[in-house]
């Protein structure tokens, strides 16, 4: 007799994150059709063609329904990080550094369309906190996936793991804004060196802390 209302329950809840989704996705319409500035609880309940009390159901405000936004297209960026980890070859670090180093550049250039009205937008403020969440999301997915998997076969040569993947991260994220044509490979050997694992790929084997050193 429970299995009826346990499947109702789920049905509800599925139901009811379908319809927050659909705001969120408002807000970041509104955003790149009209900007930020134009952001209002009446144009996304347009938008979506709902009431404003389903609206204040799930935000107390506008500013909420765009931190939720911004949370929302970070988790896409995450969600691309997680696809690439497992697409990985186990020992071939240099492809993984190839392959993070494209990734990375199309993240950043290839903008969706919320950070894109943020940054139109000239909110300096805002993007800072965007390129923020960006940055400690991305280094704390790395620390508790990629480190560690890399941590089993070799020596991390880093202090500060976390604080260090946050600041490369945030740097690259803006190095890469203001300067668009850098190629994959200036940023393929910034992350390496920043990591100390450039001598893991064929430009800098020499440096190869696991190979004996010559004589």
């Amino acid at each position: 007799m429970s299995e009826p209302r346990t499947n109702q329950s789920r049905q509800t809840r599925l139901a009811h994150d379908a319809r927050k989704e659909e705001l969120l996705r408002a807000v970041i319409d509104v955003c790149a059709r009209e900007g930020i500035s134009k952001l209002s609880v009446s144009n996304i309940t347009k938008h979506v063609g709902c009431t404003r009390s389903l609206f204040y159901h799930y935000f107390p405000n506008k500013e909420a329904a765009l931190e939720a936004a911004l949370d929302y297209t970070i988790d896409a960026f995450i969600e691309r990080l997680r696809t690439w980890n497992a697409g990985r070859t186990q020992g071939d670090i240099e492809g993984a550094l190839d392959s993070i180093a494209v990734l990375l550049r199309s993240m950043v250039l290839q903008t969706p369309d919320l950070p894109k009205a943020i940054s139109v937008g000239g909110d300096a403020v805002l993007y800072t906190d965007f390129v923020h969440r960006v940055a400690e999301r991305c280094a704390r997915y790395m620390c508790e996936s990629t480190v560690v998997e890399f941590q089993r076969y070799h020596e991390v040569l880093i202090d500060h793991v976390f604080e260090t993947f946050y600041v490369l991260i945030s740097g690259l994220i803006m190095f890469i804004r203001s300067h668009p044509y850098t190629s994959t490979e200036v940023i393929k050997d910034i992350i390496a060196s920043t990591l100390h694992i450039e001598g893991f790929t064929a430009k800098y084997a020499d440096r190869n802390p696991e190979l004996p050193a010559t004589a």
